[in-house]
């Protein structure tokens, strides 16, 4: 007859079996055999049941905390109070190779610790709406025709001054900051448009623009205004409290203490526009990088504090941008196809019924190059793994070690230990047609990518019309949407080397329901000094229109080496 034996786990007077026909014996055991078993299930119950409880509890403060910070950041989604006197406002103009959009901030009065940062939100309307207007062409496009610049971009500041009250345009600082549609241009041109924004601005509106308030910044300035804007909006410049959120041991540059302090970890930024890429991220103390790679900055109101001194790696490339890498790419095409025509004796695009074969357009699409009088006839094949394969040449890549596009060098990333956001096209390529914006995944992104190329262009434009894809995509989108997700691709695994199991980059228009450009980064950066008027650390009294003391300007080292900050005064 079957009997199931217990033994193994009890001591060796204690065994005793079970027989189906046998169960009266159990009752002839020894009864403080059965009472020390009992207890020790009781114990055993009562642990368990305890660790559920206090992880649950726990658990729940932790995810109840989370939420609390949470909502702390979305509170400016309400109108902002325009009768509140203790408002102050900021506006940034952002001109771009494709168009110039202004943004305007606004923030409350410093709560007078000199430890914590300006709390800049973006100005909302009436109905909660960001205050913010966009405008095409980009300025670049008024290099020959400077006089008419301040004319195009009378509507911005006229949308601006609309917004912020009239008692408050002369303490409202202004700033006209273009990137790289401008820096392309020769520097006479640049001067030239500068001039009439200069000139012509202050005769029309009563914003606090002086000569340092327009200016052409530069790639490693867009790169670290973006870093800062990100960050901010995630709260790691923030104190360290009773927090669970990843920190690290940082030793401050330029600080005479060696001693390392703990803060929070910041993420990284990857940033690309039409013209140009930039990467940044934070780097330790002993990392050895060539000055024109790194941005040492603080971003406190007190120089002699050194908490929210940072040390930042900043890399920008010209030409690296999602338009500007489709123009590199036209330009071989054609080229290499005229070459080989005139070589081989071939017709190859000469015409619509012999058209040069593009893998990097949707299939089946017609498009057309021009250049120098002649026509140069595409039709999209939509082979994403081919395309790919075709721009790989397009990064300049070198054989050395520890190098990005063009042979930049790049410090090393701790991937497993790293937070990137990628903004701009990084957003716009997963978000706009492939609707997949947020967490990034390479296998998720390549599987959707191919399935686009390679949709016909007919279904493409039939779905468009029924008004499937993100709002703002347009027809421009959609035609090289193919060519730019797989140049995004390339210059996030190829280029900057992340590794395509990768798992924390998210790609970002909005975070915690807040649009994060660079522009928050510029006006925070630039607005740093003026808690010292509310913290009264001054033994002048300010006088009106002495903003300017605190105004930082980047110019260079003597030695030209990189760029710095100083503090400029006029005499108020």
């Amino acid at each position: 007859m079957g009997r199931i034996g217990i033994s193994c786990l009890l001591p060796a007077s204690w065994h005793f079996s079970i027989s189906p026909v046998g169960c009266p014996r159990i009752l002839n055991t020894n009864l403080r055999q059965i009472l020390v078993i009992s207890v020790l299930a009781a114990a055993v119950s009562l642990l368990y049941f305890s660790v559920v409880i206090i992880r649950n509890k726990y658990g729940r403060l932790s995810r109840d905390k989370k939420f609390q910070r949470y909502l702390a950041r979305v509170t400016d989604i309400e109108a902002t109070d325009t009768n509140n006197p203790n408002v102050n406002y900021g506006i940034v103009v952002d001109c771009g190779s494709s168009g110039s959009r202004i943004f305007v901030y606004c923030w409350p009065r410093h709560n007078g610790n000199p430890h914590d940062l300006l709390d800049i939100r973006q100005m909302r309307d009436k109905n909660r709406k960001p205050v913010v207007m966009k405008i095409k062409p980009g300025i670049s496009e008024f290099a020959t025709s400077p006089e008419k610049v301040s004319d195009y971009i009378s509507p911005l500041l006229n949308f601006a001054a609309e917004h912020v009250p009239r008692a408050k345009h002369k303490e409202t600082p202004l700033y006209i900051l273009c990137t790289a549609g401008m820096r392309i241009l020769p520097e006479s041109q640049q001067k030239a448009i500068l001039e009439d924004l200069l000139t012509d601005i202050p005769v029309h509106f009563d914003f606090l623009f002086s000569d340092s308030h327009a200016e052409v910044i530069s790639g490693k300035q867009e790169g670290v205004y973006a870093w800062i804007g990100i960050n901010f909006v995630l709260g790691r410049f923030e104190h360290i409290e009773d927090d669970d959120e990843a920190v690290v041991e940082v030793n401050i540059p330029g600080s005479e203490s060696s001693k390392a302090i703990l803060r929070k970890r910041t993420a990284g930024i990857l940033d690309m526009g039409g013209i140009s890429t930039q990467i940044a991220y934070e780097v330790p103390k002993t990392e050895e990088v060539a000055k024109n790679l790194l941005a040492e900055f603080n971003l406190g109101c007190d120089v002699h504090q050194t908490e929210h001194v940072y040390r930042v790696y900043v890399a920008t490339f010209l030409g690296f941008g999602g338009n500007a890498a489709r123009q590199r790419y036209e330009d071989r095409i054609f080229a290499s196809t005229v070459q080989k025509n005139r070589l081989l004796g071939r017709q190859t695009g000469l015409t619509p019924d012999t058209p040069y074969l593009d893998p990097c357009l949707p299939l089946d699409i017609k498009d057309e190059i021009q250049q120098n009088g002649q026509t140069l006839y595409l039709q999209g094949t939509g082979a994403f793994d081919l395309c790919r394969e075709t721009i790989q040449p397009f990064m300049n890549k070198t054989n050395e070690t520890q190098t990005s596009l063009n042979g930049v060098y790049q410090p090393p990333i701790h991937f497993q230990n790293s937070e990137f956001y990628g903004f701009s096209e990084f957003y716009y390529c997963t978000e706009d047609v492939l609707r997949m914006g947020g967490d990034y995944s390479a296998a998720a992104f390549t599987r959707a990518a191919k399935d686009y190329c390679a949709t016909k262009w007919s279904i493409l434009r039939e779905r468009f019309d029924r008004g499937l894809y993100a709002s703002h995509a347009d027809l421009h989108r959609l035609k090289y949407q193919c060519f730019k997700s797989a140049w995004m691709f390339e210059v996030f695994h190829r280029g900057f080397s992340f590794p395509v199991n990768y798992k924390n980059l998210k790609t970002a228009l909005q975070v915690y329901d807040k649009e994060v450009q660079w522009t928050l980064g510029a006006i925070l950066y630039r607005t740093r000094f003026l808690p010292l008027r509310e913290i009264q650390m001054l033994t002048v009294p300010l006088s009106e229109g002495c903003l300017e003391l605190y105004h930082p300007v980047w110019q260079p080292r003597p030695q030209g080496t990189t760029e710095h900050l100083k503090c400029v005064s006029r005499n108020c």
